[in-house]
């Protein structure tokens, strides 16, 4: 008996006796070709994607992966586009109808959207960031002293009354760059007697983070960020002993330790992979361009 799953797949079961049977698997590597999809918004990304060749499942990959970046509802209108390289399995021509999607770009409003397959079975921006929904631990670049740590009974450096500190406290020079450190929507832009510029974001309904003391402020209330985006440049704004910026990381409503939260970490390219990475990037790019059909895609250590 055998069990065809597909032209690269199969189960061949033999009687061994009355009551047992042995089987073979065999699987066939095939062969993987590569097409490049360029297609322009004419409805919604849904039926868009559809209509350019690609499967309901393709397509709900695509969307499932930019959730948390793209309101595929709201933020994409007609006249955007979107690239796709796409690989198919073939065996003896005959597609087994295994694929996979190597490389995508979605170009909504102003916006770019990355994502590329890497050796890793991940997918991750041009930037080599992971699309994963997760947190950067720190909202800056390098080090910088912790002048005053999280602390909910801390007595305050100027009124001397206890205090809770709701935050990290980083010393840094006035104008160094503060990134988000989440993908999320700006609540909040103010201007604060205590807290000086701050900004609040929310982050998929559970967390939100708030940046303080800052000296200014790049980004609007209600604008969309992505994680690692600069969204500001600290300060010594509001009262404060020096210039340093006030962190804040609250889950569910309640302030939480930055540095020991328990939260969902980004991941990004190793930096041993990274030469290797922007090469695959490279290539996948210039395959967009054009359409094309090859006999291989840039495999770059992707297993098949």
């Amino acid at each position: 008996m055998e069990l065809f799953i597909n032209p690269a797949h199969q189960v061949i079961y033999k009687r061994v006796d009355k009551n047992t049977f042995s089987y073979k698997e065999i699987i066939l590597p095939g062969e993987w070709k590569s097409k490049s999809i360029n297609s322009e918004i004419s409805g919604s990304f849904y039926m868009s994607a559809l209509n350019s060749g690609l499967t309901d499942q393709e397509t709900v990959n695509i969307t499932n992966l930019f959730q948390s970046k793209l309101n595929f509802s709201r933020d994409i209108r007609v006249g955007d586009h979107f690239q796709v390289v796409r690989s198919q399995q073939f065996v003896d021509g005959t597609p087994t109808g295994q694929s996979r999607i190597e490389a995508i770009r979605i170009f909504a409003r102003k916006h770019c959207y990355t994502g590329f397959l890497f050796e890793d079975g991940n997918y991750y921006d041009v930037h080599a960031e992971s699309l994963a929904r997760a947190f950067r631990r720190y909202p800056f670049n390098g080090r910088h002293r912790i002048s005053s740590p999280f602390n909910l009974r801390r007595k305050h450096p100027i009124t001397g009354r206890i205090s809770p500190h709701k935050g990290t406290d980083f010393a840094m020079p006035i104008g160094t760059p503060i990134y988000a450190t989440a993908d999320g929507v700006v609540k909040r832009v103010k201007n604060h007697p205590f807290a000086g510029k701050y900004i609040e974001i929310k982050h998929d309904g559970r967390y939100a983070t708030r940046y303080l003391h800052l000296s200014r402020i790049t980004v609007r209330r209600g604008q969309k960020v992505q994680r690692g985006e600069r969204i500001a440049m600290s300060g010594n704004t509001g009262r404060s002993t020096g210039p340093h910026l006030h962190y804040e990381l609250h889950i569910k409503g309640r302030a939480v330790n930055p540095l020991t939260a328990k939260i969902p970490m980004a991941a990004s390219v190793p930096k041993n992979k990274i030469t290797a990475f922007n090469k695959r990037v490279a290539n996948l790019i210039a395959m967009m361009e054009p359409k094309v059909e090859i006999s291989s895609a840039p495999n770059d250590g992707i297993k098949q």
